[in-house]
């Protein structure tokens, strides 16, 4: 794919050649117009690998999504543009693992290898870890269905990076689950082994603490499950925490649409 760096900017097709722009990139780009026909991917003994690859690639798509689901509330101050993408490409890395269905149909097996889920940030421009320096736990329930963030007492001028304008800040704790995926042969699409469980979820917040006094006691962040349920094998739960900065005028707080953060903390 070529990147158009001249002066000259248009959109659409010139000859053989077609420009156009990605979301959340800067500048024009251009590639080659054409390709096989539609019917050709579909049927094409020598599409044979696309096709199991779109096939694998639809079920990755549908199990990033669940996690964006599940922590809906969030995801419009806490992500980038290319957030989508990127959870799509870890669900393959995960999809990839699986060798006991062939090609194409390979299961996405989270509860088994969450490792590439965890410590994600939603936001690739603001790290957790660069904003937030407190001491902190974060544990969960022995059946998984709930979580405490513990944070000890502490200064926010020395351990809170926030931007500026900002005067107060919230601690959460988001409790998410995600199922795992497999192919369903009668339904031709990837589905949640356990789509009752899939993408339920709760989000606590701390009060709200002003970032020029110190924080003279333990903060304790508790969220739970709706209705505690009894958790499966097939489903992780993701532990994320993250921060949210806010600005005071009388007695309102007004929400910062930029320099919060949220991270996958732990999944149990």
């Amino acid at each position: 794919m070529a990147r158009q760096t001249g002066p000259l900017k248009y959109s659409g097709t010139l000859g053989d050649i077609r420009h156009f722009k990605i979301k959340g990139l800067k500048g024009d780009f251009a590639g080659l117009r054409g390709g096989p026909s539609g019917d050709q991917v579909k049927t094409g003994p020598e599409f044979k690998r696309t096709r199991e690859n779109m096939n694998e690639f639809g079920g990755c798509a549908a199990a990033g999504k669940s996690v964006r689901i599940g922590l809906s509330q969030l995801m419009k101050q806490m992500s980038d543009p290319q957030l989508t993408g990127r959870l799509t490409g870890i669900m393959k890395k995960i999809n990839l693992e699986d060798q006991s269905e062939a090609r194409g149909y390979r299961a996405i097996l989270i509860s088994t290898q969450s490792q590439y889920l965890k410590g994600i940030g939603f936001n690739r421009n603001v790290n957790f870890d660069s904003i937030f320096f407190a001491p902190f736990t974060l544990t969960s329930t022995p059946g998984r269905d709930g979580s405490t963030l513990e944070v000890e007492a502490f200064n926010p001028l020395s351990f809170v990076n926030a931007p500026a304008g900002a005067t107060h800040f919230r601690l959460i704790n988001a409790i998410s689950v995600v199922s795992d995926f497999a192919y369903n042969s009668q339904s031709g699409a990837y589905e949640p082994i356990d789509s009752t469980l899939n993408e339920i979820s709760n989000i606590s917040y701390s009060s709200y603490m002003d970032l020029s006094t110190d924080v003279a006691t333990t903060t304790s962040v508790i969220s739970a499950l709706p209705g505690s349920p009894t958790l499966s094998a097939d489903v992780s739960v993701l532990g994320s925490i993250g921060i949210e900065f806010y600005q005071k005028v009388g007695v309102n707080y007004y929400l910062f649409n930029s320099g919060n953060a949220l991270k996958i903390q732990d999944i149990f």
